[in-house]
């Protein structure tokens, strides 16, 4: 049995996510970073993409938008846009938004490109978590 620490996940709505894990792989801003008991303390920036945890019994995905990991002796605070389990993802909504993000990538000036970029990551990576990419 592997060492736990407590993982909090929270979003501007709610609390997504407490419970003791034994290990989570966010998508840190320069890559995967992955966080196992006793870590040493951190603060990152998260990007767009797949966040795995793994518990005792189950590993567990979600969709992350961009955000901020911190770790403590106590804790691993995840603070993100979004946080979304599968079975939340609306998945005809997000091929939707990735119909439309790709139409304004096509088209997008300077100014909407980066708007439409995050946009299109979103929607992809939601894709993904659901189990449709």
């Amino acid at each position: 049995m592997a060492k736990t620490f407590r993982l909090q996940i929270v979003t501007p709505e709610k609390l997504e996510f407490d419970e003791d894990v034994e290990i989570v792989v966010a998508p840190g801003i320069e890559g995967e970073l992955g966080i196992m008991a006793d870590h040493l303390p951190l603060i990152t920036r998260l990007k767009i993409g797949v966040l795995k945890i793994l518990t005792e019994s189950e590993e567990i995905t979600m969709a992350v938008s961009e955000g901020y990991l911190e770790v403590t002796r106590e804790r691993v605070l995840i603070l993100a846009e979004a946080a979304e389990l599968p079975e939340e993802i609306n998945v005809q909504r997000a091929l939707e938004a990735k119909r439309r993000a790709e139409e304004r990538l096509a088209s997008a000036e300077k100014q909407d490109f980066a708007r439409a970029q995050a946009a299109l990551e979103r929607a992809m990576t939601r894709l993904k978590v659901a189990g449709r990419q």
